[in-house]
């Protein structure tokens, strides 16, 4: 037995956790056809295969039809569910860990637009910011339908091996009848606390009648909702003693906030910049409070944090859900005392925003979660060793060059800075972005633990590479600014890396003309504010900004809305001229029909990068492929065979920004599946 306080055993009722560490339910947005097939249940299975005591699935799966996903939820309500969850299940009682799922009514917290076309319901017509829908107030017949379906779901469940069922409160359905902001109702489920609770303790006696006492219940809720005229921090303390009074559940998930709006989605949910675990101390007193099993998690993305919640008695079980995202394996790797090799979660929340966008969930730096079918997170011995030299140790590169090794391989890196990190160095001289720079340190670790060499300080030419005689050649050289994008005047212009670098200082009054729509033009207009400039950013869009995505975007706007600054949309720059100290910006827009001007002192151009390619093109008629990549053997997971020329001597690839203008977790996911293979 370990002495470690993560790896005690928990017992809650008769079901024991091997250890305090959960991965709580989150939606990746991975089922099919509303069910969890082949992607979703390899994603679960290899948490369980990393050792978490306890895996929860959805992030919630839908109860009834009248809850339609408004990204891709499992759906609770069909019964072919069954079988999917069943095959789920026994792979993960397989590898050890327990397993339950989060079902959910999500009231206003959807479209009636989606699904069924049905109306949203709620307590009250008010609409929920986030999503837009004006609900249908509940009807008693609606109340006895919902909670019907919550029974008949959480049976499904018992029928599909699952462990247990959590509810999902905050901010969906239950939550709504809790709030007094969202519960305009009369009569037995509206008014005063007790009977505004009504509800949520109805679908729990529904539930516990329907899959009896040897299934875990719990639910995940608001114990302070942090709004004027909302569940206060006093409320919330009565509904987690009433909770567990009732008797019929059989822990507490604590939340504090609301996820009405995107900033109060990214307070309950921090992301990097803000504090860690912020709510941690909060659940620490709803446990003293009531004395019952407690579960948590918000931006616990560390084994250290994680730690101190069990041995101060915060929580019971501690949940590190984003963190599983990042690495799989954290558990394993404290049990064999590599805390290390743990690849850290640094909070850039890709995973969360693409859902909210409707996509699938991927983490920023490791391209193998949700893939799992396809990309391992562990690569095997290589059949022979070969040489293989990565050009560029930005993302991309370092991750070619950490697969590469790991496989066996001998690796030289080749680096023209005097530092890697390629674009993520410019991304970490944000204060409030300088966790990005955890996934540049953490594959250096990982390469130099596998004997990497690397030449810093090196213009690699092609007399060089050819020189290290290789087997193989990685271009991972990425791209450097594209401003030549106006009719006229583009000499006038700086690059948004020019200002954040601070090879360019800010200018008095600016004009940023983003429409690449990424942190960088935030990031520049953020340097510009703050040091007292007046900004406006101007895009062709008709959103600014479309990349950073929701979360992420709200630290920037409580900042630039601080600041003053301007956003424009539908314009776009069209021209520059030069009138003494001052610019005259010539704007026009792609609907047709304005020309207007402004006078600044300073045009920041956001317009993505263009291949650093010189190399790659020098290399290409020396290599035996001639740089082609065949995509068919690349998406089956195949070695590259091609041969071109016969006379070629190595074999020669890019990845990236070299290729093209994309994103770092395109660039990694580049390195991985080219690398995973030689």
């Amino acid at each position: 037995m370990s002495n470690d306080p993560l790896l005690q055993p928990f017992q809650i009722k008769h079901l024991t956790l091997k250890n305090r560490i959960i991965v709580t339910s989150h939606e990746p947005a991975y089922p099919e056809d509303g069910m969890p097939k082949e992607r979703y249940r390899a994603y679960t299975v290899e948490r369980a295969k990393g050792g978490v005591a306890l895996t929860m699935t959805a992030g919630s799966a839908a109860v009834s039809r009248d809850s339609p996903p408004v990204f891709n939820n499992l759906l609770a309500y069909k019964d072919e569910i069954v079988p999917w969850v069943r095959e789920m299940t026994d792979a993960v009682h397989e590898q050890g860990a327990a397993i339950m799922i989060q079902l959910t009514h999500l009231g206003r917290r959807t479209r009636w637009d989606k699904g069924d076309w049905l109306p949203v319901v709620a307590p009250s017509h008010h609409r929920e910011a986030a999503h837009r829908a004006f609900p249908k107030k509940l009807e008693d017949w609606d109340i006895e339908r919902i909670i019907k379906d919550f029974a008949d779901a959480a049976e499904r469940m018992k029928a599909g091996g699952m462990d247990g069922v959590e509810l999902e409160a905050y901010g969906h359905l239950i939550d709504q009848f809790a709030s007094p902001l969202t519960n305009e109702l009369d009569g037995p489920y509206g008014g005063p606390l007790e009977n505004r609770m009504r509800f949520c303790l109805d679908v729990f006696k529904a539930i516990r009648k329907r899959v009896g006492d040897d299934f875990i219940l719990g639910v995940r809720y608001t114990a302070d909702e942090r709004l004027g005229g909302g569940t206060d921090k006093a409320d919330g303390i009565a509904i987690s003693r009433m909770l567990k009074e009732s008797g019929l559940i059989d822990y507490l998930n604590v939340i504090r906030g609301h996820i009405d709006t995107d900033p109060g989605l990214t307070d309950v949910i921090p992301i990097q910049g803000m504090a860690s675990a912020p709510h941690l101390d909060f659940a620490g007193e709803i446990r003293a409070a009531t004395n019952f099993p407690t579960f948590h998690a918000a931006k616990i993305q560390d084994v250290a944090t994680a730690r101190h919640a069990i041995v101060a008695g915060k929580v019971d079980m501690v949940g590190m859900t984003r963190a599983h995202m990042t690495d799989p394996h954290i558990v394993r790797k404290i049990i064999e005392k590599r805390e290390d090799d743990i690849r850290p979660c640094v909070g850039a929340n890709y995973c969360l925003d693409r859902i909210y966008q409707g996509g699938l969930a991927f983490c920023i730096h490791n391209a193998a979660t949700g893939r799992e079918a396809t990309m391992p997170h562990i690569v095997e011995k290589a059949p022979s060793r070969r040489k293989v030299v990565v050009v560029g140790a930005g993302p991309g590169g370092l991750e070619a060059a950490r697969i590469a090794a790991e496989r066996g391989h001998e690796v030289v890196v080749f680096e023209a800075a005097n530092n890697p990190g390629g674009q993520i160095r410019l991304t970490a001289q944000s204060e409030r972005r300088r966790e990005m720079i955890s996934i540049i340190d953490w594959r250096m670790r990982q390469c130099e633990k596998h004997g990497v060499t690397f030449h810093f300080n090196s213009w690699a030419d092609a007399e060089t590479i050819v020189a290290q005689d290789p087997d193989v050649v990685i271009i991972a050289t990425g791209g450097l600014p594209h401003t030549e994008v106006l009719s006229k005047g583009n000499e006038l212009v700086v690059s948004s890396w020019d200002i954040i670098s601070g090879d360019v200082k800010p200018g008095s009054n600016v004009l940023i003309f983003d429409d690449a729509g990424d942190n960088a033009g935030l990031q520049a207009a953020e340097f510009i504010a703050k040091a007292g400039a007046k900004v406006e950013i101007m895009t062709p869009d008709r959103s600014f900004a479309p990349e950073v995505m929701a979360m992420n975007l709200v630290p920037y706007m409580r900042s630039l809305q601080k600041l003053d600054a301007t956003f424009t949309v539908t314009y776009r720059l069209e021209s520059a001229e030069k009138q003494g100290n001052q610019i005259i910006a010539t704007v026009g827009s792609d609907y047709g029909g304005v020309s207007k001007q402004r006078v600044v002192d300073q045009i920041v151009i956001n317009h993505g990068t263009i291949p650093l390619d010189e190399l790659y093109f020098e290399l290409k008629p020396l290599s035996k492929n001639l740089g082609e990549t065949s995509y068919d053997q690349l998406l089956a997971g195949e070695p590259q065979s091609i041969t071109r020329n016969a006379e070629g001597k190595f074999q020669l690839f890019r990845i990236g920004d070299a290729v093209a203008a994309r994103n770092t977790h395109a660039a990694i996911y580049d390195g991985l599946r080219i690398a995973k293979d030689l």
